[in-house]
């Protein structure tokens, strides 16, 4: 499908000068406009809801909100949105939330205001506005990436944390682990509670029992992580091995392992799941459940790109794949 960066090149001329001629061709030189117009009809560029809706608005600008910065997936994930946003002529505009309602509220209060067009939620917590809404009440500019609930009917890009983690927990015990912890992320998360399902499901259809005194928290740092895999070591219960719901307490947990004497996956295995960047130069190579985090940020941008939200043939929701990454951190248990 043709975009904006598509027609500048073919036009042979920028990005920029086919989003005035699209928001307001009487500024542009007929000449120039005309060159636009003949690689419009070239390419059967069709401009979409959004677009039209910016030329009324003119914000030319989308609101991506998330809790905190300091997570490679957050990082990556708005690279995707980046991605198609400046193809598309559109800025991205970055909504910290720290996971507070009233910020997200505020963010939602820039849309009202027109300096925003939409709002792309990776924060599990939601605005005001969509427990507002009524039956009937026009579409609301937002759409949802990884966390979302049941019953709330937005457009939504996420992976099936369950199958992902089931097939996390399918490769440790089909590596003949019978004993295996879980670092389980925050309960309150959707995310975090279909993993946990995903791996007593994975474990469940390998034949292998779950020890519930075997399952610790923490909330997807590496700190969190290490805290857990050390209440897991002083525990007094034998494992083999550890599935962990992220790469970063995946890393902490090897940390805690190795400064214990013990080895990685001599001793304990660990399995991760994201497949950050670090995850292949963490020491050793982080086996993990790779999930395509800039695709995710991609696809959401282009949902919100299609805009008419109410029309039938609008998508509702895309589940993007995971693949399963084996490297040094996961092996056989010792006899």
């Amino acid at each position: 499908m043709a975009n904006i960066k598509d027609i500048a090149a073919r036009a042979g001329v920028s990005i920029a000068t086919v989003s005035r001629a699209l928001r307001q061709p009487d500024i542009v030189k007929a000449k120039t406009a005309k060159k636009i117009e003949e690689a419009i009809a070239a390419l059967n560029y069709k401009p979409n809801m959004l677009a039209a809706s910016l030329r009324r608005q003119r914000a030319d600008a989308v609101i991506v909100a998330v809790p905190n910065i300091y997570n490679p997936f957050t990082s990556s994930f708005v690279q995707g949105i980046e991605n198609v946003a400046r193809d598309n002529g559109i800025k991205v505009l970055l909504g910290l939330t720290e996971g507070r309602r009233d910020l997200l509220d505020r963010h939602y209060e820039m849309i009202s205001g027109k300096q925003a067009d939409g709002l792309i939620l990776l924060d599990i917590n939601r605005p005001t506005v969509i427990e507002m809404r009524k039956p009937g009440d026009p579409p609301l500019p937002i759409v949802i990436a990884c966390e979302y609930e049941d019953g709330i009917d937005l457009p939504r890009v996420r992976i099936d944390d369950i199958e992902a983690a089931a097939t996390a927990a399918g490769h440790i015990a089909g590596l003949g682990h019978g004993k295996i912890a879980i670092i389980s992320g925050p309960t309150t998360q959707r995310m975090s509670r279909d993993r946990q399902r995903g791996f007593r499901l994975g474990l469940r259809r390998s034949g292998v029992s779950i020890d519930e005194t075997l399952i610790a928290h923490g909330d997807f740092t590496v700190e969190s992580g290490a805290h857990a895999a050390a209440r897991l070591l002083d525990s007094g219960k034998s494992f083999t091995a550890i599935l962990c719901e992220n790469d970063e307490m995946a890393v902490g947990a090897i940390h805690v392992i190795a400064s214990r004497g013990l080895r990685v996956p001599d001793d304990i295995s660990i399995i991760g799941m994201d497949n950050l960047r670090f995850a292949e130069f963490a020491n050793p190579g982080l086996t993990t459940i790779a999930l395509p985090t800039t695709a995710i940020g991609e696809q959401a941008m282009r949902l919100m790109l299609d805009f008419d939200f109410d029309a039938e043939s609008a998508t509702r929701e895309v589940i993007l794949p995971h693949e399963l990454i084996v490297r040094d951190s996961t092996a056989a248990p010792k006899a």
